[in-house]
């Protein structure tokens, strides 16, 4: 895997929990963040593609921005 070497600033506190983190899952500061950031981008992503679904079938559904919190009202009570 080729790596590049990128300088980031933290809080003193934050940084202090993610050491704390690290060192109790016996791994270094490096493949923490490492791992946060693909567990940030692997979320991200999935939300957006939730967040497309959600526009497709509304669009295909013809229902409207504004509709939305209504129509999920209705169909909580009817649960």
């Amino acid at each position: 895997m080729q790596t590049q070497i990128v300088n980031i600033s933290l809080p003193k506190k934050l940084l202090k929990v993610a050491d704390s983190l690290a060192g109790e899952e016996l791994r270094t500061r490096s493949e923490l963040f490492r791992e946060a950031i693909r567990s940030y981008i692997s979320r991200e992503l999935r939300l957006k593609s939730i967040f497309s679904y959600g526009e497709k079938q509304a669009k295909k559904l013809k229902i409207k921005e504004n509709e939305v919190e209504k129509l999920i009202n209705e169909y909580r009570k009817g649960q």
